[in-house]
């Protein structure tokens, strides 16, 4: 199996400004999440930005990278472009490896890309994780997929569900038994022949009042393969708290 992966990374980041070039033990953010997409299966591994300090952070640490557009809506939208300027295969496989990942384990990446490639049904691929916890299945930014049988995507929602009626009947906020709510967690692949039509795709209601662009592909008609993983993974930076966090992390590995 071959595949490459990309960083999609912005540094307009309304809750965290700059956030690709925040310093993790001494390297920034982004570069420490590429040399952790270093060590999957990728061929190649590219930091693609439309900011120049980014492009210039990535390259002093001799890390591919390719300069974008600035008026991508989403990171797929990047991708698309990337894939575009590869002059890529209808066949090749991408992993999009968000940039606010630096604790992202090498093993998902290839895992998710395997499992498009064993998948000839899916133009995508992505992970999720059992939850276990109320305050997940209730958190809006704790985004939820529920599956069909066969691991494919029926829905994604940053609302609990599946709802278990009878256990929150009563108001409160519970996780039922045995119910099968799964957290997405966002890493996918793509196949180069999807990214190519996904900037011209329409976009519908559920992705609107949601505000999460997978639900395109689905609105769409595309199917996406659902990897089911009982680790979840570390989680990504999308605060200072979070920041913190994750330098605390790489101290420890020292």
């Amino acid at each position: 199996m071959t595949f490459i992966a990309v960083i999609p990374a912005r540094a307009k980041s309304t809750r965290l400004p700059d956030k690709p070039l925040k310093d993790i033990g001494g390297k920034p953010m982004v570069v420490r999440t590429a040399e952790q997409a270093a060590r999957s299966g990728a061929s190649r591994v590219i930091v693609a930005t439309d900011d120049h300090r980014v492009m210039t952070a990535a390259q002093i640490h001799n890390i591919e990278t390719i300069l974008t557009r600035s008026d991508h809506a989403t990171g797929t939208d990047r991708l698309a472009e990337v894939a575009s300027l590869l002059a890529l295969a209808p066949d090749d496989i991408v992993v999009n490896v968000q940039g606010d990942e630096p604790l992202i384990d090498p093993s998902l990446i290839d895992l998710v890309a395997q499992l498009l490639q064993n998948a000839p049904d899916a133009a995508i691929a992505t992970c999720a994780s059992p939850i276990t916890d109320a305050d997940t299945l209730f958190n809006p930014n704790a985004v939820k997929v529920v599956c069909g049988r066969d691991r494919r995507a029926l829905y994604f929602s940053r609302a609990p569900v599946p709802w278990a009626r009878d256990a929150l009947a009563s108001g409160e906020r519970t996780l039922a038994p045995g119910l099968p709510a799964l957290h997405h967690i966002g890493l996918y692949a793509y196949r180069a022949s999807f990214l190519a039509k996904f900037p011209v795709l329409p976009v519908g209601p559920l992705e609107t009042f949601e505000a999460l662009e997978q639900l395109r592909a689905l609105e769409n008609g595309y199917i996406i393969a659902v990897q089911v993983t009982d680790t979840p993974p570390a989680a990504g930076v999308d605060t200072p708290e979070d920041l913190e966090r994750v330098r605390a992390a790489f101290l420890n590995r020292l």
